[in-house]
């Protein structure tokens, strides 16, 4: 559904990432992970066709997004960071709106969305919260019934029980009609209910991408003491933090194995455990706390 193939972006000098390539498979959601300043945004508006890369390209649908055909790009949802919106308008009047520029629009949805989240009908979207007008952008985005679906920071605004309630909707609404979604999201309980694989970056590269079911079923964080101070460059462990000679780390390799590495690296240690943990602490751990 999208390829990207070899991004090298800059915005001035500053170099953003190069010679970035992933794929996103129909009918998957893929969520980007990545610290701040790490290009999700600019991956999102590269996918849209609002930035062209220095080098590189990014096909949907099997087409270059910059010479993509207005009739596809409409197959496309898009929902960009800050929800922008009609704010003179209330939520009856946006859905008229929008109606008129979508052949497939299905208006059940967005009402069915409204009612669930509870958004009162004649309520002007100036008077809305942020977590309401996120609301009604994602009703917008859902009644337009794309084929693909890439949103950003799409739970911004939204209280916990919204959320929670949302991204129920939203994975039932996209498994039981065979879409795509590509999303970023800083809120990585979220994407950990929600998504189905997940590309983790760190400046200026991808990390992996991998299933979250990997993940969790495959990364462990190791917990030991040290008897005396030492540095572990030891490549199999993520960014070692030590205090008091106490090491949190993590890593793909069993317990027995990591025990192995430690011992061949000479390592004198004692109380070491290890366990599966959630998905934001395996993207702490793989990519650092700062």
């Amino acid at each position: 559904m999208i390829e990207c193939k070899h991004l090298t972006h800059y915005y001035g000098k500053r170099l953003i990432y190069e010679d970035l390539s992933f794929t996103v498979p129909q009918g998957r959601i893929l969520g980007l992970l990545g610290k701040n300043g790490t290009g999700k945004t600019t991956t999102i508006n590269l996918l849209s066709g609002f930035l062209k890369p220095h080098s590189g390209e990014c096909r949907i649908f099997g087409q270059d997004v910059q010479q993509m055909e207005p009739a596809l790009r409409r197959n496309i949802g898009l929902l960009i960071e800050g929800h922008v919106q009609y704010t003179f308008m209330d939520i009856r009047q946006i859905e008229r709106f929008y109606a008129r520029f979508y052949p497939n629009w299905k208006s059940k949805i967005y009402y069915e969305l409204m009612d669930l989240l509870q958004v009162a009908p004649k309520q002007r979207i100036s008077r809305m919260s942020c977590g309401q007008r996120s609301q009604v952008a994602l009703g917008l985005l859902m009644a337009q019934d794309p084929e693909l679906l890439i949103l950003d920071d799409f739970s911004l605004g939204l209280d916990p029980g919204y959320r929670r309630l949302f991204i129920d909707y939203l994975r039932d609404f996209v498994k039981s009609k065979g879409k795509t979604v590509f999303l970023t999201s800083h809120i990585i309980q979220d994407m950990e209910r929600l998504i189905d694989d997940c590309i983790i970056m760190d400046y200026g590269h991808i990390l992996l991408q991998k299933p979250v079911s990997y993940l969790l079923e495959n990364y462990y964080q190791y917990n030991f003491t040290l008897s005396q101070p030492c540095r572990l460059d030891i490549p199999e462990f993520y960014h070692p933090n030590i205090l008091h000679n106490h090491v949190e780390t993590g890593g793909f390799l069993p317990p027995e194995a990591a025990e192995g590495i430690l011992q061949a690296h000479g390592v004198d240690y004692s109380d070491f455990s290890a366990r599966h943990v959630p998905l934001e602490d395996i993207f702490i751990g793989l990519t650092g706390k700062y």
